[in-house]
């Protein structure tokens, strides 16, 4: 049989290798010829039971087939004893049995003559037909399956002499389980087959069977089809480090676990190890750690002594491995690679890892690895999950919406907060869920608390004190002004925020503000809250605006008080030095709308960060001595403020806003203001004079607009921290000409200066532009931003060269006699067209009536927001291109003809297309499964919408003076649907049975004067029906209408 088993030989040289592996670190001797990794382990613990009749294939097909399982550690019971003459299956036999999840029954030629494997196949059938997910894969060893089905030829033989021995009930019983085997599917064996091919293949089979039973997710998880989309795409580019980041309760775990059910099938080997960071925080957790990852790959329980032990045998087990994948969860900077899992270089090429974490700085290790950050759910799929876990269900009752609306808005899209606050409403009545709404705005759910509180026990004393600071007071405010107070207390703001932002705790938008997950905030305010549960003025922050005023009205306080920030609007009396008198600590003070009177000059000593908004009078005098923030937007400071004597000398100064300041006339001197690194003069009207910024050497941003400032002095060209000019001030005689020398400046803002712009600097990221003529605009090639407004605007070259550009912006440009535009790498925008970068994100063309075409979007293919308004082209040339595109907005297109290829925008989520004249046909909508939000205005000619009905995500529709349309076909089959507005149709003559949409909440329908009624408007929360024909009948359901209604009849 020696060329039989040829094809098969090679199959095992690795197999070889792992066993002599396992036979090294064994600590069971035995007698037995085979190695020690076929010895029976405890029965539960198998998942393959083979059957086979010895003498015919176990030193051959069976024993490769159970080597083939075993290299690949699927545990299988394959037994090693030949039963005795008359006995009974024995128990442990019998439990092997009963526990595996697959039976491979090997059919050979003498395998019916065995009492014992007849026993077993009876068994088998037995445990099968009970339903329990046990599977039969029968193999037909030179057999012909006819023979085991009918119990023929040798078959037939074996049965006769079984009828001779046993009774009839026991022969029929195993009769009727060769019958049922043998109409199973299985791979019949013939002398001719390649059996290696067949081993192979049956390997497969058992695997995916296995890995199906395993899955460490079961059921469908709302919106993570996404997620695994994205992650799968990463592994695809062929990325060895794979990592998902984010905040705790994100579902990274979830995420996780579902790629690795979605992937493991494609590996040799797998593993994944929940909670790295709990493991690795316990004694002798690195250990721990290895027998975990070990155990997991290698599908059996292993133990080694040390960590030395446990990097050696892992390197083993890769290097005889052809690939593995480990998936590592929650890991943090206590986890060191190479102290737990030996050099990477020994993973290369053959392992792929998936690991999650909160703090991004552990990924730092690795060099070939990239970040998978998700975001917090969508309104719409949060409800859902919501819904699942308070309701049992996808969507809330009726009487419960509001509330659920309520609860999802707290929860800000975090799955843990959803769950979590979902269980708790669960069978709870409505009076339970308004008082546990208004605790959760103070005090997170215990479970998610716990899980959030972990990473902020872990921060350093200046790391939790910013923590709070931002939870409490800051989000949505500016970084730079804030880090200048933080700096000023020796807090290392730009280390702290770095850390906290790497954690996941915080995050710096794009407009450079703080931004916080709600659960943080309200985990932060927790922490506060519990220093003194009674009595807020106690506390280190207050952040209520009643509590604060309580204080102030009470005159209470204590010093440990640093932050004070509060709105006076509609309160009755003055502030002064008396409420303020306890209140020593203070670093920051902030007063709206507020009447403050008398002279603060001898207290609040420490106050770093002064800010008086709008309110009607401000102490005639303050202690400066320490300020580093002065912000009097709105007041009625003037230019003999008591306090100037001291500002003009207040050399730890670094920030002043004086917007809206209309009572000053001159620029105040701020000439020992060296510091300097923030000035917004925006909006002081009457502030005339020249403006001296020659002594600020560290002026970062600086805002002039709608004053009566004159000229810039000073040599503003050395300024190199400068990174924001605003001069939107057609006051200004001129711009100075060393502006092109800021080699840090990033957004400059000119709108409204139609004087000469000089050259500009190549490090400018975001630019607003009036004037007509720029020297070097297309030599920015960094630039993010680029908002145009001028007419006649003259470039000379090609636009597509900016190849950072995102966002571009044309606005009023071409209306005149110059050209839009000019000599944008063509001669003239109105009779050719530019090339716009394929970087570009977001494009608004807006005010170009005299355009005769637009340059064809072919190239976009990154654009994901388009918005077109005034302009008169006949049609959109390579739309059907822009296949990113998730908005599109399409405004006063006077002449346009023809939409062509809107149909293949399929993740468009909102289109709004208005004030089209002659348009008189859409492409069919049907492949726009995502779009959420579709409104149609004034496009008179329009006489239908084709392929409504595949809309299966709309959730808000409105029709507006469309008066040739006479229907809306598919609208019944708008399942997500919760708002309709139609207005003015007059052609409209019906609608379908509203009831269907069982979502809709909200229906306004006015002036269609042909609709005779509405039906099924039961549901609805809100319902308002205005229209010249009194006969419209509403009366159907207008009693259950559950909030407002409003029907008229002109």
């Amino acid at each position: 049989m020696e060329h039989i088993w040829s094809s098969v030989l090679a199959v095992f040289a690795v197999a070889g290798a792992v066993l002599l592996l396992q036979k090294k670190s064994s600590r069971t001797s035995t007698s037995s010829s085979h190695p020690p990794s076929m010895q029976p382990l405890p029965a539960a613990d198998y998942e393959v039971f083979l059957s086979f009749r010895g003498p015919d294939v176990r030193t051959t097909f069976t024993d490769f087939l159970y080597r083939y399982l075993d290299h690949s550690s699927i545990r299988t019971f394959i037994d090693e004893e030949e039963l005795p003459k008359g006995e009974e299956i024995r128990a442990s036999l019998v439990k092997a049995i009963q526990e595996s999840k697959i039976y491979i029954p090997i059919l050979s030629k003498d395998y019916a003559s065995s009492k014992w494997c007849l026993q077993e196949l009876a068994l088998m059938v037995k445990c099968w037909k009970q339903g329990k997910g046990h599977l039969i894969l029968p193999i037909f060893f030179l057999v012909n399956p006819r023979e085991v089905r009918h119990q023929e030829g040798c078959y037939k033989k074996a049965f006769r002499r079984h009828s001779e021995k046993y009774d009839a009930d026991t022969v029929n019983e195993w009769k009727e389980a060769m019958e049922e085997v043998g109409k199973m599917k299985g791979w019949h064996v013939t002398e001719a087959d390649r059996q290696g091919a067949i081993v192979a293949e049956v390997f497969s089979m058992v695997r995916s069977h296995l890995m199906e039973n395993y899955k460490l997710v079961t059921g469908q998880l709302v919106g993570i089809d996404p997620h695994i989309e994205q992650v799968k795409g990463i592994i695809n580019k062929g990325v060895q480090i794979v990592g998902i980041q984010g905040m705790s309760g994100i579902g990274k775990t979830n995420i996780a676990k579902t790629v690795y059910d979605s992937v493991n099938a494609q590996f040799d080997r797998c593993c994944f190890v929940e909670d790295v960071r709990d493991i690795l925080s316990k004694n002798d957790g690195v250990v721990t750690l290895q027998n975990k990852i070990l155990s997991g790959i290698l599908r059996r329980d292993v133990a080694v002594r040390d960590a030395s032990q446990g990097i050696q045998k892992l390197k083993d087990v890769v290097r005889c491995s052809k690939s593995m994948l480990f998936v590592l969860d929650n890991i943090d900077e206590g986890f060191l690679f190479v102290d737990t899992l030996g050099d990477l270089t020994d993973f290369q090429s053959k392992c792929q890892f998936i690991i999650t974490a909160v703090d991004e700085r552990v990924f730092n290790f690795f060099q070939n690895y990239e970040l998978y950050q998700p975001e917090g759910m969508t309104a719409d799929i949060a409800l859902k999950l919501f819904s699942r876990h308070a309701f049992g269900t996808d969507y809330p009752p009726q009487e419960y919406i509001d509330l659920s609306r309520d609860f999802v808005e707290i929860a800000a899209g975090l799955p843990l907060a959803l769950k979590t606050t979902g269980s708790l409403l669960f069978r709870k009545d409505k009076s339970f869920w308004s008082a546990k709404l208004m605790q959760l705005q103070d005090i997170p759910p215990t479970k998610v608390q716990e899980r959030l509180k972990i990473i902020y026990m872990d921060l350093t004393p200046e790391e939790k004190h910013i923590f709070l600071d931002i939870a409490c007071y800051f989000i949505g405010e500016p970084y730079d002004r804030l880090s200048c107070l933080w700096s000023d207390s020796n807090l290392h703001p730009l280390i702290v925020i770095d850390t906290l932002c790497l954690k996941s705790l915080i995050k710096v938008n794009e407009r450079n503000e703080f931004w916080m997950h709600d659960q943080y905030k309200i985990l932060g305010r927790a922490i506060v809250r519990e220093e003194d549960i009674l009595n807020p003025w106690k506390r280190s922050r207050m952040w209520s605006n009643k509590d604060v005023v309580d204080m102030l009205r009470d005159k209470e306080g204590n010093e440990r008080l640093e932050v004070l920030r509060v709105n006076m609007s509609g309160e009755d009396f003055e502030l002064t030095e008396k409420e303020f008198q306890k209140l020593s600590g203070l670093r920051y003070l902030e007063v709206c709308f507020g009447k403050l009177t008398g002279d603060f000059k001898k207290i609040l000593p420490n106050v770093r960060w002064l800010q008086l908004q709008e309110c009607s009078s401000i102490p005639i005098d303050f202690n400066v001595k320490k300020l580093v923030i002065l912000d009097l937007k709105n007041c009625p400071v003037r230019d003999d403020w008591r306090s100037w004597s001291g500002i003009k000398e207040a050399c730890r100064l670094k920030a002043i806003n004086m917007s809206c300041c209309n009572d000053m006339r001159e620029v105040p001197n701020l000439f020992g203001c060296r510091n300097l690194e923030w000035i917004n003069f925006r909006h002081c009207l009457m502030m005339g004079g020249e403006l001296h910024i020659g002594n600020f050497k560290d002026l970062r941003l600086l805002h002039v607009c709608n004053t009566k400032i004159t000229k810039l002095t000073g040599d503003i060209g050395r300024f190199q921290n400068l990174r924001e000019i605003m001069l939107n001030d057609r006051s200004l005689r001129e711009i100075p000409a060393a502006i092109g020398k800021l080699s840090s400046l990033e957004n400059l803002n000119l709108l409204g200066l139609k004087i000469e712009v000089p050259e500009l600097p190549t490090s400018l990221k975001r630019l607003w532009l009036s004037s007509p003529r720029v020297l070097n605009l297309l030599e920015l090639k960094h630039l993010e931003m680029l908002s145009l407004n001028c007419d006649g605007l003259e470039i000379t070259g090609d636009m597509s060269k900016l190849s950072k550009l995102k966002h571009l912006s044309l606005t009023d440009v071409g209306n005149g006699k110059g050209a839009l535009v000019r000599r944008l790498g063509m001669r003239t925008f109105i009779s050719s067209s530019p090339t716009f970068p394929s970087s570009l994100k977001t494009l608004r063309i807006s005010g170009c009536q005299l355009l005769k075409r637009l340059p064809n979007f072919a190239n976009l293919s990154n654009l994901m927001i388009l918005d077109l308004s005034h302009f008169g082209v006949h049609e959109i040339a390579g739309l059907g291109e822009l296949r990113m595109l998730e908005e599109f907005h399409l405004k006063d297109a006077s002449k346009l003809t023809n939409l062509n290829g809107l149909e293949h925008l399929k993740l468009l989520e909102e289109l709004c297309v208005s004030g089209c004249g002659v348009l008189r046909k859409l492409p069919s909508l049907s492949n726009l499964n995502r779009l959420r939000v579709l409104y149609i205005v004034d496009c008179p000619l329009l006489s239908e919408i084709q392929g409504l009905g595949g809309l299966a995500d709309l959730s808000s529709l409105g029709i507006t003076r469309c008066h040739q349309l006479t229907g809306l076909m598919g609208l019944n089959k708008l399942e997500s649907l919760q708002e309709l507005n139609i207005y003015d149709c007059a052609s409209i003559k019906k609608l379908p049975d509203l009831s269907v949409l069982k979502h809709l909440l909200k229906l306004k329908i006015t002036r269609c004067n042909l609709l005779p009624e509405v039906i099924g408007i039961e549901r609805l929360e809100s319902l308002y029906i205005r229209t010249l024909d009194e006969r419209l009948n509403t009366c159907k359901g207008k009693k259950r209408v559950k909030r407002s209604i409003e029907i008229n009849a002109d």
